[in-house]
Formats: C-alpha cells, structure tokens, sequence
C-alpha cells in the first residue's frame, strides 16, 4: 500500500489531504474569507495559510489514525497559482518531507484536480471542463498527455464572477461565484450582455467591463435588479462554456463531461449547464460528472500516481510556478 500526504494552498483555501491507493483517508482545509467587496491579497492569504497550516496538518494525520512514519510521500502544489500562498505550502512541504525523510513530489494544481476528479467520479476518459478563479479550459486526454482544446483568452470565470460580486458587494462567503448562482435564482429579466467565443477559445474581459460599467447606471435607474443581473451574467457565461465544450466533445467523440476547478458555484449550478449542454448534444447517453473545490486530497491524489510511475522532485527543483 501506497500512502501520500497532499499540501493544497494556491488561492484563499489551504487544505491537507491524505490518500492511501484510491482511499480518502482524511481530508480537512481552511478557507480565507474577506468582507464583500474586498478579494483577497496574496500576501494576507499567506498569513492565513501560515496561522492554520500546522493545525490543518495534525489534524490531517489524526483523522487518517497515521503517524509521519506511515506516510510514503509527501506531494505539494507547485503551481499554478498565487505566488505567496504557494511559497508558503512549498515550503512546509519540504521541511516536512526532510524532517520525515520522505520523498518530495511537486504537483499541477490542475491536474491534481482532473484525477481527483476521476477518481471521486469513476469517469473513464472524459472531456474536462475546467474552471476557477484563474483557470477556464477544456481539457482531453490524449496520448499520454492531457492536452488542452480551448481556453480563455483573458480572464478566468471565477475571476469574472469574483471581480462582478465585488462591484455589487456580494459576500464572500463561502463564495462569490456561489452567492452570485443563488441571487441569479431570483432573477427572471435577461440583460443582453457581449457573447464572445472565438473558436475553441473564450474572452470574458469584454463582459466583466460591460457589466460593470452598466451595473450601477441600470440599478439606480430601476431598469433591472441585482438578480436580474446575476443571472443574466451566468446565463451568458454558462452559454459560452457549454459551447466550446460541446465542440470539444464532438472533436474528440467523447460520451462524457468531466467539470472540476476550484469554483464551488459549479456544484449547485450543474443542472443548468446540464440541460443547457444536453440541448446542444441532442443526445441522452452523456454522461455528467463533477467535483470541484480545491483541496490536499486532489495533490495526494496527483502525487500517488506520480510516485508510482517513479516521479521524485529533487530539493534543487522543488520550486513553485504562479503560471
């Protein structure tokens, strides 16, 4: 049996997760909330990840019932990600990883969320759709290599969604893109708003500045509400995304739709990407998976396959990258 330790903490969530042949052992993560309006800093975020990272850790080792001499591997976040969150994790990572005498194995945040995402999900060889804060691509596999079919050209959608919330002052908690899909429940009027797909790729730049701009003008005139807002913001950003990636399943012939990322708003609005997709494919036999949030178990996850394929990264090349 393999065990691995996984150390997650590229955005405002730092997590810790163990991972033991397929098997969550344990799992537990902290989050940094800032007041609406506000988003969070990369340098106050790597004090948050540095006040809790020890306690997230022994935490993790006691619910798995581990001590570090049951531990194999120790995998962290290489990136991509915010600089200072990521130097902080990487750091512990390696300190931990010579004081234990374990390997050290530097992990793709996005990757980590891809096999996490299969194996929580059981998808077999699925077309990703990957969104976050500041990632938005779709993703197949393809000889070996995860290869991507199309991506923003920009900004993120988490990005998009985040930078909206703050312009109407939208909680933070649990998060902006969440609050946005519950308020946009309550909208019923469509604001015609820029739709832009270029090919496979995506630009939500336009949106964010149209929206922004007219938000405050079209509110304090009574011309719509807060929700009508939001919801014809994910209305048209959910459109552009179940575009490019019905192309991409047509590319690749695939039967399955794989969506992860760090934007927990993807969780409860799945069933309007869905039927939105469904309509696109006109076909039944799709099948549909999803798991999303970031977290140590998805690096742990990424970091057994690496180590048993025979991946080590040596301390000279434990390095991080925000890209």
């Amino acid at each position: 049996m393999t065990v691995v330790i996984g150390f997650e903490g590229s955005a405002n969530k730092i997590g810790i997760g163990i991972i033991r042949d397929g098997e969550v052992l344990s799992n537990p993560r902290r989050t940094y909330i800032t007041p609406p309006g506000q988003g969070f800093l990369p340098s106050e975020t790597a004090r948050h990840h540095r006040a809790v990272i020890l306690t997230v850790l022994q935490e993790a080792l006691e619910q798995a019932g581990l001590k570090p001499a049951d531990v194999d591997c120790v995998a962290y976040t290489k990136g991509p990600g915010m600089g200072a969150p990521l130097v902080t994790v990487a750091l512990v990572a390696r300190t931990v990883a010579q004081l234990w005498g374990k390997p050290l194995l530097g992990v793709n945040h996005c990757i980590g969320h891809i096999e996490m995402g299969r194996l929580i999900t059981h998808a077999d060889n699925p077309t990703v759709l990957y969104v976050s804060g500041g990632n938005t691509q779709v993703i197949a596999y393809s000889e070996r290599r995860y290869r991507i079919f199309g991506e923003t050209i920009d900004i993120a959608v988490g990005n998009c969604l985040d930078r909206f919330a703050r312009v109407i002052k939208i909680s933070n908690d649990p998060s902006p893109g969440y609050n946005i899909e519950q308020m946009a429940k309550k909208g019923s009027q469509y604001v015609e708003l820029p739709y832009t797909v270029k090919g496979m790729d995506v630009s939500f730049s336009g949106i964010l500045s149209y929206i922004e701009e007219a938000a405050h003008k079209m509110l304090e005139s009574g011309q719509c509400t807060a929700e009508d807002l939001c919801f014809s913001l994910q209305e048209t950003l959910f459109s552009m995304l179940v575009e490019i990636t019905e192309r991409a399943m047509a590319h690749c012939g695939s039967q399955e739709v794989l969506i992860v990322g760090g934007q927990l708003f993807v969780i409860k609005s799945c069933r309007f990407f869905f039927s939105n997709l469904t309509i696109f494919l006109f076909s039944k036999s799709v099948e549909f998976h999803r798991f999303c949030i970031d977290n140590g178990a998805m690096i742990a996850q990424a970091g057994w396959e690496m180590f048993r394929s025979g991946h080590v990264t040596e301390l000279p090349d434990s390095w991080i990258t925000q890209r």
